[in-house]
C-alpha cells in the first residue's frame, strides 16, 4: 500500500490540486479498467497520463484521434516482405501498456470501433491473426464536451467499455498560481521518479482479486444497477457490465483502505464514477435539468445498504 501512496504523490508533482481524480485513476488501473476523461482542452489530461506512465514505468503511447486516423493505425497491419517472401505484422500504436487516446469523440466511428476489442479482450485481431497486448493494458481516452467543434457523441457500446468517467475541471485560483510557479525553470514531469513496475501492478491486481465480497454486497450492487433500469428519469439503465465494474472497483476501494473485504461504503464511494456515464436520460430528465450523477446519488439514497460495518 505504501508503494501506491508513493505513486499518487509522484503524480501530484505534475497534476496539482486534483488528488481525488489521481486516486480514482489509480483505482481504475488496479481494477483492470479503462478511463474516459471528459473535459475541456488544457486542464492537464495528457499530463496526468504521462505522470502515471513514468511513475509506474509503463510503456506509453499517445494517439491524437483526428478524423483521418485509420483503424490500422490503432491495431496495426500486415505488409508483404519481398526479401523474406512472407507477410509481416507491423504493430499499431495500441501495442503498449498505457494508450492515451486523445479526443476520442473527434475521430470516425470505424476507428472508434477498432478500440472495442482491445479494450474488452486485451487483444486485437489483424487479418485473422490475434495478437495479445502487453499486461497490464489500459486506455485513458480524453473527450471534449459534446457540442465542441468537430465532436460527436460516442456510441453506447463504446461508453460501456469505460469502467469510469472522470473530469479534472478547472483548478482553483491558488492551484493555478502553483501550476505557473512550478513551471518557471523546469517541467514537473522531469521530477517524477519510478515507483512501481508493470509486474508489480499485476501482483496488486491479483491481491485485489482475493478481496472478499459477501452475498449481501453482491445483492446490494445488483439492486443499485437494477434501480437505474426502472428510474423515472432514465430511458436506458446500466448493463451487467456496470455491475461487474462496480464490483471490481469496490474491491479496489477496500484494498486501498487496507481491508480484505468490501463494505457498503466502498460501493457508495465508487458508484457515481462507475454508473453515471452508462445511463441514457429521458426527456423528463432534460426538462428538469437533472444530471446522471444526481440520479445515481438519488438511487444511493433510495436503496437501503446492508448492515455490514467496518
Amino acid at each position: 500500500m505504501e508503494e501506491i501512496k508513493n505513486v499518487i504523490n509522484e503524480i501530484k508533482k505534475a497534476v496539482i490540486g486534483k488528488d481525488e481524480v489521481v486516486e480514482k485513476v489509480i483505482m481504475t488501473m488496479l481494477a483492470r479498467g479503462h478511463i474516459l476523461l471528459e473535459d475541456i482542452p488544457g486542464v492537464g489530461k495528457t499530463n496526468l497520463a504521462l505522470a502515471l506512465s513514468k511513475s509506474v514505468q509503463l510503456d506509453y503511447h499517445r494517439v491524437q484521434l483526428t478524423t483521418d486516423v485509420m483503424p490500422s493505425d490503432i491495431v496495426g497491419f500486415t505488409m508483404y516482405n519481398p526479401q523474406k517472401n512472407v507477410f509481416e505484422y507491423k504493430p499499431g500504436i495500441a501495442m503498449c501498456h498505457l494508450l492515451l487516446a486523445d479526443e476520442i469523440n473527434r475521430t470516425s466511428s470505424k476507428t472508434q470501433a477498432a478500440l472495442l476489442e482491445l479494450m474488452e479482450e486485451g487483444k486485437m485481431t489483424v487479418d485473422g491473426v490475434t495478437y495479445e497486448l502487453p499486461q497490464p493494458f489500459f486506455v485513458i481516452a480524453t473527450q471534449n464536451p459534446f457540442g465542441s467543434a468537430g465532436t460527436q457523441l460516442l456510441p453506447d457500446s463504446q461508453l460501456d467499455r469505460f469502467m469510469t468517467r472522470l473530469s479534472l475541471g478547472y483548478p482553483s485560483i491558488n492551484d493555478e498560481v502553483e501550476i505557473m510557479k512550478s513551471r518557471q525553470t523546469t517541467n514537473p514531469l522531469n521530477l517524477i521518479h519510478a515507483i512501481l513496475t508493470p509486474e508489480r501492478v499485476i501482483e496488486y491486481q491479483k491481491q485485489i482479486d482475493q478481496v472478499y465480497i459477501s452475498d449481501e454486497i453482491y445483492y446490494y450492487i445488483v439492486a443499485l444497477i437494477d434501480a437505474t433500469r426502472h428510474h423515472e428519469l432514465v430511458l436506458q439503465g446500466a448493463s451487467p457490465r456496470g455491475s461487474l465494474s462496480l464490483m471490481k472497483l469496490s474491491k479496489v476501494c477496500a484494498f486501498m483502505k487496507s481491508r480484505d473485504y468490501v463494505v457498503p461504503e466502498d460501493v457508495k464511494a465508487v458508484a457515481v464514477m462507475t454508473i453515471a456515464h452508462r445511463l441514457i436520460l429521458n426527456y423528463d430528465a432534460k426538462l428538469k435539468e437533472s444530471s446522471a450523477e444526481a440520479i445515481v446519488q438519488d438511487i444511493l439514497e433510495r436503496i437501503p445498504a446492508p448492515g455490514i460495518k467496518i
